[in-house]
């Protein structure tokens, strides 16, 4: 029996094909949802989406609280738009580990780009999904590519170990910084320098213009220690203003000469390809965890083995395993 707010398939399917905005975020809510009904419909919808996605470019926006995600966001797009692109950005906001509410304030610190017609904006709580990114946001980018959209802009929730899953679904990942915050080499990580395509210090504008110049000429040098990527992109540096918006252009051009370069000595569909086999992987992770904790016999055992857990009496790793072999025993059985 179908549910009183959810479409058919088929109106589902037509209604993203055709654009409708308002298709658009129902089939998002869908996706999002783990309702087993919906997971069913969803699935159904997403096969049928599924050959009319992938002609975006996905970005990647990362980088500290406080940098300028939203505003870089919203300058950046409503560029895009009027150069005549359909852009989707796909907000991530953080949620409480302790309530799992979320605030989804992205889309208000976004209004201008937010009533823009030529642009759609969805804030998705993150929730417990580590990499910093929504369970479902690459379902989302699909969707919005299948809709039309051939700009998907992804913001995460922050940066740092956790919050770098998202490089595993873009074609490009930029991190943006600040200037003028002491040693910017010695606050940033290693790791995250290596993974990015591109190193952008906003809010170079009025006083600080000159601490962001000096900042590039670091980072750039910087950048030089580090080996050249598999891809045979070495990573750039510019400055920007998100409040201005100068440097934007810039770095359009650097996307769209990464894309072209991708593209011409197959990097770009070889790394989809790669990013296809890791989601099918990661969702069968996914689907076994849901399926072991939602186990009758699993959840009655759980209760005290967490309490012998909790107070050291019992070996979590072992108690780990056990539970995975009853499970397995039980399901084969």
């Amino acid at each position: 029996m179908k549910k009183k707010n959810r479409l058919s398939a088929q109106e589902y399917i037509q209604g993203v094909l055709n654009g409708d905005r308002m298709v658009l975020s129902r089939a998002i809510t869908l996706v999002e949802s783990t309702l087993p009904s919906d997971q069913t419909l969803a699935e159904e919808v997403m096969g049928e989406v599924l050959p009319f996605s992938g002609k975006s470019i996905r970005i990647g926006v990362t980088g500290v609280p406080g940098v300028g995600k939203s505003t870089f966001i919203e300058s950046f797009g409503k560029m895009l738009v009027d150069q005549g692109h359909k852009l989707a950005v796909l907000a991530i906001d953080p949620s409480s580990q302790k309530s799992r509410g979320s605030i989804l304030g992205d889309k208000t610190r976004m209004d201008s780009l937010a009533a823009d017609k030529r642009a759609y904006i969805r804030p998705s709580p993150a929730g417990s999904k580590l990499g910093g990114v929504s369970a479902r946001t690459r379902e989302a980018m699909l969707l919005c590519e299948a809709a039309g959209h051939d700009v998907i802009l992804i913001e995460t929730v922050g940066v740092g170990q956790s919050e770098i899953a998202v490089k595993g679904m873009v074609d490009f990942f930029l991190l943006l910084m600040l200037s003028g915050a002491g040693d910017e080499l010695q606050g940033i990580k290693k790791g995250i320098i290596e993974m990015c395509d591109a190193l952008v210090i906003n809010k170079a504008d009025g006083g600080n213009l000159e601490a962001a110049k000096r900042a590039k000429r670091d980072y750039a040098n910087a950048l030089h220690l580090f080996a050249v990527q598999e891809n045979g992109w070495s990573p750039k540096v510019e400055i920007c203003s998100g409040l201005s918006g100068q440097g934007l252009d810039a770095i359009w051009e650097m996307v769209q000469a990464y894309r072209e370069k991708m593209q011409s000595n197959g990097y770009f569909e070889f790394n989809r390809s790669n990013q296809r086999i890791n989601w099918m992987h990661e969702h069968i992770m996914y689907l076994i965890e849901n399926k072991l904790y939602s186990n009758q016999h699993i959840q009655l055992l759980l209760g005290n083995i967490l309490e012998k857990v909790k107070t050291g009496e019992v070996s979590p790793i072992a108690k780990a395993k056990e539970l995975v072999d009853l499970f397995l025993e039980k399901k084969s059985s």
